[in-house]
């Protein structure tokens, strides 16, 4: 017989009473994570507001996709002990598959009712927490229409509270019974994450695994994805390399495992159609995912000459190890892999290299009454500075310097259109200015965004002796007469930043034995290990210092100096030094 109720139901007349009531459910609800004892806690706190005959709390299993009673009052034991619901199926199923309360006032009207003819009314609460269903909260009464619309709100609420504190107690259980076979899979974990060469760590997977399970045939296979096979990247029999078969996704059941994402534990082989027969003597074989971020990368398989030889535990501690087996494998895919794009981008920059000693000349041509030498120091492997001379009739002689924003490979990419371009321009137009003009706009038509370009463009006409300059963002050159360094003051906005801009010409007359020397920002922006700039001030020092000597031995004493300032280089250092002749 139920069980007679002993208090009527309380009903909350004031606000301010519900609330208390509902803190008082989170209270009891939180104040442990002993899963009875939780359960029991809501089941006196459920009958307190609304009275049952019977109570039970059936909680949701993910996998078989059913509902079993975890706690009760008032049902027989078999009951408790056997019952299972599917989701979907009888009142309790419907609110589980519906996400929403079931009241039935009367069910011996409702062809989902399931129980016994005791039972007249039912009301049934799904809860879930984040995101997911937990379980539901049947309420059973012998009087038809015992319960309304108030206590399936009620049960509603305290349903939403509880559904948490249900969740966190059996996450806590479950963790508790997995704490010992994780504490022996912590020391394995750890050192699996230090090996980086994988053909050490999937032998140190392969040892470490025996360690915890015996077996006679261990496989790690990696899928391929482009092919749709798993290939065996280890397996050994007996301690042996062994070298097997791939098997396409799906087959199998180590591409079952992979394609439901779930172990697959299979107790005869032969009884089994998925079965591919690759090792003779195989009758027991256990197969788990091996997961990276919710995608298979591969298989951990073992197998036995015994029948029935791996358990579920065995399963369950494979299923426990393969995240840690997992990150270790994508790591060494990872490392092996980011070596490799290494390699082939230090090819990439010798070559690189190569090619930029060519377009950029080591030395300069011959000048008429101009004595040249030119310093090239890159940051990286190759530079985003960039130089070059152009002849035009009649003892005209261009040179341009100029850099590239950025460094390293973008940068000298950049620096190379800018040449080809200018190149392509440069023997149509004498005037630095106009051809600065005809560089801007030619770099605007085909814009990158984020580069530019600074340059300076000098035009040295060996006859009348003067220096016609334009700039367009550079550093002004650097002009030391007799000791004395001259005030060249020429500016202009950066190639390839705006449209239709124009550019200026500043004109001096050169002396037999002027030094005129071309500098990077990579020079005067060099800083100390204090963080203190170089300088134009202290160039123009050295410069005086060593003005009476070979501009190639200016270069290197301008070098030298930076050096002593500091060895480090944060940019690409670039020098053309120029000494005019009689």
């Amino acid at each position: 017989m139920p069980p007679a109720r002993t208090k009527p139901a309380i009903r909350f007349k004031e606000r301010s009473e519900l609330l208390d009531f509902l803190l008082e459910v989170a209270s009891v609800t939180s104040e442990t994570i002993d899963l009875d004892e939780l359960l029991a806690n809501l089941a006196a706190v459920v009958r307190r507001v609304v009275p049952y005959d019977l109570f039970a709390v059936l909680l949701h299993h993910e996998k078989t996709r059913d509902l079993r009673i975890r706690y009760g009052v008032g049902h027989r034991e078999e009951v408790m002990r056997n019952l299972s619901v599917p989701v979907g199926d009888g009142i309790v199923g419907s609110a589980a598959a519906t996400r929403e309360a079931v009241l039935v006032p009367d069910v011996q009207h409702d062809p989902r009712y399931l129980g016994s003819d005791i039972v007249r009314c039912e009301l049934a609460v799904p809860m879930t927490a984040r995101g997911h269903l937990v379980g539901v909260i049947d309420l059973q009464s012998s009087r038809p229409g015992a319960f309304g619309d108030y206590d399936r709100a009620m049960l509603r609420l305290i349903a939403g509270r509880a559904a948490s504190a249900i969740d966190n107690a059996r996450l806590f259980r479950r963790s508790e019974r997995q704490y010992r076979t994780l504490r022996t899979l912590s020391k394995v974990s750890q050192e699996f994450s230090s090996i980086l060469d994988l053909d050490e760590l999937l032998g140190k997977v392969a040892t470490s695994v025996r360690n915890l399970i015996n077996y006679d045939a261990f496989s790690v296979l990696l899928i391929d994805e482009a092919q749709r096979v798993l290939r065996h990247r280890f397996s050994i029999r007996f301690d042996q390399r062994v070298s097997l078969d791939h098997i396409p996704l799906g087959r199998g059941i180590t591409g079952h495992a992979a394609a439901t994402r779930e172990a697959i534990r299979v107790h005869d082989v032969s009884t089994d159609p998925r079965y591919i027969g690759a090792l003779p003597g195989i009758r027991a074989e256990v197969a788990v995912p091996l997961m990276m971020q919710d995608r298979v990368i591969g298989v951990l398989n073992l197998e036995s000459e015994r029948v029935g030889y791996f358990t579920e535990e065995h399963a369950r501690t494979l299923t426990l190890l393969a995240p840690a087996v997992a990150i270790a494998l994508e790591n060494a895919r990872l490392y092996a892999e980011i070596a490799d794009r290494e390699r082939r981008m230090q090819d990439d920059l010798r070559a690189a290299f190569d090619l930029q000693t060519v377009l950029l000349p080591a030395e300069a041509p011959p000048m008429e009454r101009l004595d040249t030498a030119i310093g090239l120091r890159p940051a990286r492997e190759i530079s985003g500075d960039l130089y070059d001379f152009f002849e035009h009739p009649d003892a005209h002689y261009a040179i341009a310097f100029g850099d590239s924003s950025g460094k390293g490979a973008a940068a000298a990419l950049y620096g190379a259109m800018v040449s080809g371009r200018m190149r392509a321009l440069a023997p149509r137009r004498r005037s630095p200015a106009e051809l600065m003009k005809a560089l801007n706009d030619a770099l605007m038509q085909r814009q990158v965004e984020g580069r530019y370009v600074t340059l300076l463009l000098v035009l040295w006409d060996a006859r009348a002796g003067t220096f016609t300059i334009s700039n367009a963002g550079g550093s002004p050159p650097l002009v030391c007469r007799a000791g004395e360094i001259l005030k060249i003051r020429a500016e202009g906005v950066p190639l390839g930043l705006l449209t239709h801009r124009e550019y200026d010409e500043v004109i001096f007359e050169a002396h037999a034995g002027d030094l005129v020397v071309l500098f990077s920002d990579g020079v005067s922006d060099h800083l100390s290990p204090a963080g203190d700039e170089y300088g134009r001030h202290r160039l123009a020092d050295v410069v005086r210092r060593v003005q009476t000597l070979e501009p190639r031995q200016i270069v290197e004493e301008i070098f030298k100096d930076l050096d002593t300032f500091n060895t480090e280089r944060f940019d690409d250092q670039t020098l053309i030094v120029m000494r005019v002749k009689p």
